[in-house]
């Protein structure tokens, strides 16, 4: 059957469950998603819409963030010791955490030491056997964020104790084992992969300990899942939970108000307001930890020239894209982190829109008739709605200073993979939202110089904002590191390897009967506690 009609026949038949209310026996709730997952294992990508099918459905981590909040909670570890000096962690794991069982692969045993030592060694050691199981596998946030020099050892102490020895103090290092790379994975379907020489399949039927477990993948087209009976936390009211791709936001619009989704994420600006008038639905909303961004290719001529970028960004009128993507949902993002985040420098002046200004500058750096590429994602984001009518903008604004550009779109995956490429040409058109809510996570994990050829898309490496925030995150004291934030701000101003866009407000459109959905402030779509009311 082909991916179109089973997802067409899905839905339809979710669309009868849900028609029929309390006749039915079992609970499905129908989340339309709005692109598809890279892949199943979290610590291979860096996308949200891969983390949402993936990490926060079937996976956990030793500690968690409570929803829809950045405070840490224990996870798979039930409780943590730190050593005086800030370079131990010993956590204590729990001994009713299970394994999912499904039809293609049955758990022997409960979760212990040597599924968090696996999880974690794979993506920091290149001899380990799994570390390039997937072709071309950089582990990106790992070797973004320097993991594999900050842990010296993952010992294991007894079966249900595990100790990480850091060769520095790094304060947010308990939030960072909360993100979705450092979902924890078992040994023994691994192992059982690794011995039937079918090592790929963990990256394409994932199996946790987390709150649904995985049933089938349609690619483009549906993802579905179960609730794990045997959830350490307890089985979810939901029985079934369906992810619906559906890529374009006026469609999902059509899916939620027709009732073949209960869920949407990211809707069209102009649709918000009939939306939250409409008495069948409830709209959340929150500011949201989130950036987009431009990263010019520094390494690039004349992209390598910072004048040339401060030209650019003068060029363009960025409160016109905010109010045509966004209509006034948004603002102008000035800073590399959004103003909700501590630490964010209110005083830093941003590259005010001014085109006579942008063609002198140009003209000084003896750049005429530069052509480029305006790379514009496919899907939509929290940060970016509608990336290819922000690129249009752009572009006609570039065209008034003299700048040609040409914008260049490829499938989510590839666009995300090819855009990391050292040589890439022009500027691509990205975003991110907070995953731990500490600076470092936007400073060091997009502009850092480990990050160079990952989630670093300037390929920019300062030495100057190395340094700064790498004290910052060597230090627990908090006054010092909003100090050392703020100077490398600074330095990033003055660089200005980002033409920055916007921070936005997020919209979360949902039907009346859904339950305990929790807006997450690190932009996660969670389906853990919610419920449909009968």
């Amino acid at each position: 059957m082909s991916s179109m009609k089973f997802a067409t026949r899905l839905l339809a038949a979710t669309a009868l469950t849900m028609a029929l209310g309390s006749a039915a026996s079992a609970k499905t709730l129908v989340y339309c998603s709005e692109g598809s997952p890279e892949g199943f294992d979290p610590a291979l990508y860096t996308a949200g819409t891969t983390f949402d099918a993936a990490s926060r459905t079937v996976y956990n981590r030793l500690v968690e963030f409570k929803h829809g909040s950045t405070e840490i909670e224990p996870g798979l570890a039930e409780s943590w010791e730190v050593s005086e000096d800030g370079t131990e962690y010993t956590f204590k794991l729990r001994s009713d955490a299970q394994f999912q069982t499904t039809d293609f692969f049955t758990p022997t045993r409960p979760l212990n030491a040597d599924d968090v030592i696996f999880s974690f060694e794979r993506q920091l050691k290149s001899d380990n056997p799994w570390n390039q199981y997937v072709t071309g596998a950089s582990w990106e946030y790992a070797n973004g964020m320097g993991f594999p020099d900050l842990i010296e050892s993952i010992e294991k102490v007894d079966d249900l104790t595990v100790k990480f020895t850091l060769t520095r103090p790094e304060a947010p290092f308990l939030a960072d084992l909360a993100m979705d790379f450092a979902s924890i994975m078992s040994k023994e379907y691994a192992d059982k992969l690794e011995a039937d020489g079918n090592m790929a399949t963990l990256n394409q039927q994932p199996l946790g300990t987390g709150p649904f477990q995985f049933v089938a993948y349609q690619p483009d087209a549906v993802i579905r899942y179960g609730a794990h009976p045997d959830y350490w936390a307890g089985k979810q009211p939901i029985d079934d939970l369906v992810f619906a791709i559906t890529t374009d936001a006026s469609v999902r619009a059509q899916k939620l108000l027709a009732g073949e989704c209960h869920i949407m994420p990211y809707p069209n600006a102009a649709d918000v307001e009939s939306m939250q008038a409409n008495e069948s639905l409830t709209v959340l909303e929150q500011e949201g930890l989130n950036v987009a961004y431009l990263a010019y290719n520094t390494t690039q001529a004349p992209f390598d020239k910072v004048e040339v970028r401060k030209a650019l960004n003068k060029a363009v009128n960025k409160q016109a894209i905010v109010d045509a993507v966004f209509q006034g949902a948004a603002t102008v993002a000035k800073n590399p982190i959004p103003p909700t985040m501590w630490s964010y420098d209110d005083t830093i002046e941003d590259d005010t829109y001014d085109p006579e200004a942008a063609k002198k500058m140009l003209e000084e750096a003896g750049v005429t008739d530069l052509s480029m590429k305006l790379w514009a994602m496919p899907v939509s984001r929290p940060y970016m709605l509608n990336a290819r009518r922000a690129a249009e903008l752009m572009q006609a604004d570039l065209q008034k200073v003299g700048v040609t550009s040409e914008i260049v779109s490829y499938e989510w995956g590839e666009y995300l993979d090819k855009s990391k490429a050292k040589d890439r040409d022009g500027a691509v058109m990205l975003g991110w939202t907070g995953d731990n809510g500490d600076p470092d996570n936007f400073l060091d994990t997009l502009l850092g110089c480990d990050a160079v050829g990952g989630n670093n898309r300037a390929q920019w490496c300062s030495e100057e904002f190395d340094s700064l925030v790498s004290k910052a995150k060597e230090t627990s004291d908090q006054a010092e590191r909003v100090e050392l934030y703020k100077q490398a701000q600074k330095v990033f101003k003055e660089e200005a390897p980002w033409m920055t866009i916007d921070h936005s407000t997020v919209f979360m459109p949902m039907q009346k009967p859904v339950q305990n959905f929790v807006q997450d402030p690190l932009g996660y779509h969670r389906f853990d506690g919610v419920d449909i009311a009968e």
